[in-house]
């Protein structure tokens, strides 16, 4: 019997692994096509460069497009050994990098709201994922998105009580902010527990693991780099526009979708009060599914509900619909999840007119839905999934 279902295993990996190498190769043939800068790479590997000649983080800009450095200065430490390797090969490891992490990715979040995950699925996912929007593009740019997410699913799928829980969480919060909100949410978690009763303390643990491994990485780089880590932490955490016009279609936060909408570029208080309500409700519905035992759906919650109240959320930080899309899907939802698919596979947000002269400021009602698909389908998720929680302790 086991001599039978050996090579039957072996031939669904082999397959799988066949298909999901022919997909990479296509994706990297259809890349190279497109002549992909991978821009934001190039910021990278000079931040690096930076680091090394002990220059002013913050004053540079990089690449024909005088792009600014917009990470905390830790990311740029991380950045350093970029700058020994020539721009051609960079380009080559980041994307095997990043399709490696993609496979990883995958096959955290099928642990995350299967509790298994078989090799040939996740290579089976992996082959189709690389093709959506927000993984195509965080290859194109050669972003970090992948990395962060891998950190974060590589904490929340432990055992509870992991003693390296947490670890992850804090360095990518380290590298970048959004990721914090993942502290929040254990924390969170953890408070309510100890008041019903239940086993608190691995929760609670994790978000002190969190906390303690971001600062003591932020510590050590302010040793560092103590002039850019000043500047970092008491100016440049607070100028958003840094990093792009607010009304670009490629934002889709609720500050994007707000400021096309309103057709300014700064909606002010009512964007506020949008994230303000949506980090409450998403935060709310995250820790109302890790009481009843929900992992999966408490963690893709929280990552919507940061991706959502984020002052800037670029399309390629959507590579969470990976999970996202797997979990209605695990839930019995075929028809929805095969619709979000193909929606994040759309690249919708590019029908509309984008680009110089900021076009995205003059949309008409059908340009504005196409543009704010992906903070819809994260609204819509939130407010089914809190409904149906409030449904079920109702009855229960």
């Amino acid at each position: 019997m086991t001599a039978l279902v050996l090579p039957r295993t072996h031939r669904r990996v082999s397959v799988s692994l066949g298909v999901c190498l022919l997909s990479f190769v296509s994706f990297w043939i259809a890349q190279r096509a497109a002549h992909v800068s991978m821009i934001d790479l190039l910021v990278y590997r000079a931040e690096g460069a930076t680091v090394r000649a002990g220059g002013d983080l913050y004053a540079l800009r990089a690449t024909h497009a005088g792009l600014p450095t917009t990470y905390p200065p830790f990311a740029a430490l991380l950045f350093t050994p970029l700058t020994l390797l020539d721009v051609a090969t960079v380009r080559a490891a980041a994307t095997l990098l990043n399709l490696a992490l993609l496979v990883a990715f995958v096959h955290l979040s099928l642990l995350l709201v299967r509790r298994h995950a078989r090799v040939e699925h996740s290579l089976w996912v992996a082959a189709g994922a690389v093709w959506c929007e927000p993984v195509w593009t965080t290859l194109r740019y050669g972003q970090v998105n992948l990395l962060l997410a891998v950190l974060v699913l590589w904490d929340l799928t432990r055992r509870p009580g992991h003693r390296w829980a947490g670890v992850g969480i804090g360095v990518a919060a380290a590298i970048k902010l959004t990721p914090a909100l993942f502290v929040v949410f254990l924390l969170g978690t953890g408070l309510a527990l100890a008041v019903t009763g239940g086993g608190w303390r691995p929760w609670l643990r994790a978000a002190a693991t969190a906390v303690g491994s971001c600062a003591g990485v932020t510590a050590l780089t302010a040793v560092v780099l103590p002039h850019d880590s000043r500047l970092f932490w008491t100016r440049m955490v607070f100028e958003a526009s840094r990093v792009g016009h607010a009304e670009e279609t490629a934002n889709q936060s609720l500050r994007g979708v707000l400021a096309r909408l309103l057709h300014t570029d700064d909606p002010g208080p009512w964007w506020v009060a949008a994230a303000v309500v949506a980090g409450a409700t998403g935060l709310a519905v995250a820790v109302a599914a890790a009481l009843r035992g929900r992992r999966a759906l408490a963690v893709v919650a929280c990552a919507t509900t940061a991706l959502l109240i984020s002052p800037v959320s670029w399309s390629h930080h959507w590579v969470w619909c990976v999970p996202l899309v797997l979990l209605v899907w695990e839930t019995g939802r075929h028809r929805v999840a095969a619709l979000m698919a193909l929606l994040f596979c759309s690249y919708a947000l590019w029908w509309v007119p984008h680009g110089t002269g900021r076009p995205e400021l003059h949309q008409n009602g059908v340009e504005l839905a196409l543009s704010a698909l992906y903070a819809v389908v994260g609204c819509a998720f939130l407010a089914r999934s809190g409904v149906r929680l409030w449904r079920t302790s109702r009855t229960a």
